[in-house]
């Protein structure tokens, strides 16, 4: 039983709170939904892109000549046309670090190519088959050079480097923390542990692939772009100022329905500018739509990290300071905010839920000749809480102490907060010790250790893993992100707009993917303007009907988007009041507003609607002195802070270490996001959140061979864990509201696959203590238990 299902018969019928269904679901229930491929325009012609089959190598020559004279192929082209076109042909980094190392990064490779799957030569051709048939016919010559994958390798081996103007593949050496602070906590301590990890990458797999279609109007110098995009306006700006350097205002970027993203889809990649130029230059319409196993080569990968992290303690379990060394893996090109995620959003989260006096962290971010690597859903924070969860694990192990109790130990308490970590942020408000208590009585903590114990004796290796996670999420204040080197704000538009009939009209910054923004925005605006949500009509997507947006990523949504829809909601409703005073021949003061209705306090049966005042606001026929007609407000919301979401997953497996298999049998998930708009959304959220930690965990990774190829380029060599591989997930809530937005909400998209991968690593680690195991790498697969209780032959 949750506390959010305790109180359901509680919950208002739609406002914040309700378990509302969602609306937009019934589309795309039906396949009525359209993606960007749906989207048709007369005279489309087709783009294939052929790619690099190498992972570094010299081109020494592009022959397009077959290509171009097959049948139905309007053109080929090369990287070198892209460069005499004169466009800008740059797609830039988003996030800039003292030091950093910034190669030209071309929509197509010109001299070389650094790693499989960049992009050589496009051909534009009357249908997709021709198109795909003309690639093939493209005769590309290269040249290998050596090659890193590994991004250890990549910075201390002898090999050419990526980039020449990174001769030892060192994009930035970042540090933050205080390292002599740390070398004393470590000198004083009475007990230290250590563990060396490497989180593998991890692979997106949203249900809809990338996909473009570009439309040049040659008369008005205006570019229509439809993809698949979490950021829009992101998009309008880096095609405008980075790849294509058409004004801003002469280019729509429209994001129809999205498929899924967990990241993937912010970033502007050189497929859709490839698109768009290649529209520009033939006067049609450009389609491209990714295969899956071209996404594989392409889409950002996450994580990509190999650590060695250290702990010093005291013999009562008193963490007083932790170091931590990390190798990020960049890729062959930068993304956009490829250097926030192992930098600012991973080291800054090291303190976890725990009181470090002492904190420090260095990150060398490696290029390696391999896909770029971005953030990836918890991007950061989850590889962060991974190392302070796995190096709690094993400093429990050292002190003989229970888990849960080293973790109580040293959690902040509720009265520290604000508090300010050793690892330089503030959080805002939490609970930590309630929520993981509230987890390990759900789920039998104390008698699950006796069952443990009992079928040791029979052979049976059961394993209870938990980790607690605190996250930071809706990157804010924008001064504070430009200080550290974002090139983007961390704020969020509305448009709040009463229609003259009483209906309203939200135009927002986000995008949703699958995340249930129409319905959740639709229950702020009624919750604060009283209306119903057949009344409300939410848009995003569109850089032609929004003015200005951030986004969605970072579970910035409810808190940034959200915050500024609410914020908008509200200064319409004052305006209302007024009409409404002015109407009823009142002091604004002196009315009361429930349920969308404006009464005199101590004369109820004198009122007026808010869906009437829209009506009058738009006649303009009797309003207050000075006032404009109409009833709208744009609202532009920068947070004062980030949210931090927090709570405690608890897994139980069970280990067989004959066939090396894992069994889930439960899983037991506390989250606390602040409050609440709709309780069916976030369970979603975390049901999702948590597939994905346990795939990461257990099943995914993505691998190169020895020749630099992606081993792992399909579904059946890339396991993403199926339904029928994942147990029934038990959910809770406790709710700290967040002090720093107008809703008191913290955002939830990323928490569970933040908080799952370290709890199953954990549970399982925990299953094979007998055997003297204290750390597996994921993803943790039947062969490595086999090993790890075989000593790892």
């Amino acid at each position: 039983m949750s506390e959010t299902d305790a109180s359901t018969e509680d919950r208002p019928s739609e406002g914040m709170g309700a378990a509302v269904s969602r609306d937009e679901d019934v589309p795309l229930l039906r396949g009525e939904g359209t993606y960007t491929a749906d989207v048709s325009l007369p005279g489309t012609a087709w783009l294939g892109i052929c790619r690099s089959e190498h992972a570094h190598a010299r081109l020494v020559d592009v022959d397009t000549s077959e290509a171009e004279a097959m049948d139905d192929v309007l053109a080929v082209f090369t990287g070198a046309d892209v460069e005499d076109s004169g466009v800008p042909n740059t797609i830039p980094t988003a996030w800039m670090l003292p030091g950093l190392v910034t190669p030209q990064y071309k929509i197509l490779a010109v001299d070389k190519v650094r790693h499989e799957g960049r992009a050589v030569a496009a051909v534009v051709a009357e249908s997709v088959h021709a198109a795909r048939d003309a690639v093939d016919r493209i005769d590309v010559e290269y040249e290998p050079l050596e090659f890193a994958t590994d991004p250890v390798e990549a910075v201390e081996a002898d090999l050419p480097p990526v980039h020449d103007d990174a001769a030892d593949n060192v994009a930035f050496d970042f540090e933050l923390g205080d390292a002599d602070a740390v070398d004393e906590a470590f000198a004083d301590a009475d007990r230290t542990a250590s563990v060396d990890l490497r989180q593998p990458r991890l692979i997106p797999n949203a249900m809809e692939p990338r996909a473009a279609l570009a439309d040049w109007n040659e008369t008005t110098g205006g570019l229509r772009l439809w993809t698949t995009s979490q950021n829009p306006h992101l998009h309008r700006m880096l095609l405008s100022a980075g790849t294509l350097g058409l004004p801003e205002n002469r280019i729509q970027v429209i994001a129809p329905e999205v498929g899924g993203g967990f990241g993937s889809k912010i970033y502007h990649y050189p497929d859709e500018a490839i698109t768009a130029w290649c529209s520009m230059q033939l006067g049609r319409p450009v389609k491209w739509q990714a295969s899956r196993a071209e996404g594989y080569l392409t889409d950002c990968h996450g994580r990509d990290h190999v650590t060695s992290a250290e702990i010093a303690l005291d013999d009562d379990g008193t963490i007083r300071g932790v170091r931590v060394e990390t190798h990020a893996g960049l890729g062959a090109q930068l993304s956009q905010f490829a250097t926030a995620t192992p930098s600012y959003l991973y080291a800054t989260i090291l303190s976890g839920e725990y009181a470090i006096p002492a904190i420090h962290c260095r990150v060398v971010g490696a290029f390696t000749n391999t896909t770029p690597v971005d953030a990836y859903r918890g991007a950061g924070r989850a590889e962060g809480i991974y190392v302070i969860e796995r190096l709690v694990d094993v400093a429990a192990r050292e002190l003989e102490l229970d888990p849960a109790e080293l973790r109580r130990r040293n959690q902040i308490p509720p009265g520290e907060f604000p508090y300010e970590t050793a690892a330089a942020v503030v959080y805002d408000s939490g609970e930590y010790e309630r929520a993981m208590d509230v987890a390990l009585e759900h789920v039998g903590y104390e008698e699950l250790r006796e069952r443990q114990a009992e079928l040791r004796e029979e052979g049976r290796y059961l394993g209870i893993g938990l980790a607690n996670f605190v996250e930071s999420a809706g990157l804010s204040p924008s001064g504070v992100a430009g200080e550290l080197g974002a090139a983007a704000g961390g704020w969020e538009s509305s448009i709040v707009r009463f229609d003259s009939t009483g209906t309203v009209t939200v135009l927002v910054g986000t995008a949703d993917q699958g995340q249930g923004h129409r319905t959740t925005y639709a229950q702020v605006v009624a919750e604060e303007l009283g209306v119903s949500l057949e009344d409300v009509e939410v848009v995003e997507g569109d850089t032609d009907r929004i003015p200005q947006g951030m986004g969605t990523y970072g579970s910035r949504s409810a808190s940034v988007g959200g915050g500024a829809i609410a914020r908008g909601a509200r200064e319409v409703r004052e305006k209302a009041r007024e009409i409404a005073a002015h109407q009823l021949e009142a002091e604004a003061d002196d009315l009361e507003f429930a349920d969308g209705e404006f009464r005199i306090a101590g004369a109820p049966d004198r009122s007026m609607h808010v869906q009437e005042i829209a009506a009058e606001a738009y006649l303009g026929h009797n309003l207050p002195e000075g006032m404009d007609p109409g009833l709208e407000v744009t609202n532009f919301y920068d947070p004062e802070n980030f949210t931090f979401p927090f709570g405690t997953h608890v897994a139980v497996v069970e280990v067989d270490p004959e066939t090396g298999e894992i069994e889930i049998e439960r899983y037991v998930a506390v989250d606390d996001c602040g409050e609440i708009i709709n309780p069916m959304i976030v369970e979603g959220q975390v049901h999702g959140g948590i597939a994905q930690g346990i795939g990461a965990a257990l099943y995914e990774g993505g691998a190169y061979d020895d020749d630099g190829h992606l081993r792992t380029r399909r579904m059946d060599e890339y396991a993403v864990p199926h339904a029928t591989m994942l147990p029934d997930f038990e959910t809770d809530t406790t709710v700290t509201p967040s002090p720093h937005n107008p809703l008191g909400v913290k955002g939830v998209g990323e928490s569970a696959t933040i908080a799952a991968a370290p709890t199953v690593v954990s549970a399982v680690v925990d299953a094979l203590e007998p055997f003297d195991v204290d750390h597996l790498d994921m993803p943790i697969t039947p062969e490595t238990v086999w090993r790890a209780t075989r000593g790892g032959e």
